[in-house]
């Protein structure tokens, strides 16, 4: 049964209140793939454009992103967020960046949504931000790699 449906299979938010508070950790990763005209302004571990500097104004969105996770999940818990660090490893030579996004908190249920929702705003951003340069980039994988504390821990292999 998906724990977000009621006996009468409506949807419910997830009751936490008898949970213990942990510390939960999440970490997802966007994986980006950047055309050649894109790929070929990287310098120096960055793109800038007219906008301004395009992994930074994502890291900036990617953090702000996963604060607000539970305004645009429409189940998901408000949590106060003990730390998240988005950042942004470009590959030249696959011409693509991974966007990962680590996400910490102590509190009854776990980040995992903050750290895919970072990670998407942050993809979204790049795309919007770089598609005067071409829209041929492709946000081709958002997955979750790992998450601990809770009932169990998930490792991604």
């Amino acid at each position: 049964m998906f724990s977000h449906l009621d006996a009468k299979n409506r949807p419910s938010m997830v009751n936490v209140g008898a949970k213990a508070v942990t510390r939960r950790t999440a970490h997802a990763v966007a994986i980006v793939t950047l055309p050649g005209e894109l790929a070929a302004l990287l310098r120096d571990g960055e793109i800038a454009t007219k906008k301004g500097p395009l992994f930074h104004t994502a890291v900036l969105a990617g953090v702000m992103g996963a604060k607000k996770t539970s305004e645009l999940i429409p189940l998901c818990h408000p949590l106060a967020l003990d730390d998240c660090q988005v950042e942004i490893k470009p590959d030249v030579g696959r011409g693509e960046i991974a966007i990962h996004c680590r996400v910490e908190t102590h509190s009854k249920t776990g980040v995992e949504m903050e750290a895919l929702t970072g990670a998407s705003i942050a993809a979204l951003t790049f795309y919007d931000m770089a598609k005067a340069v071409s829209h041929g980039i492709i946000i081709k994988e958002v997955r979750l790699l790992e998450k601990t504390g809770g009932k169990s821990d998930y490792h991604a292999s």
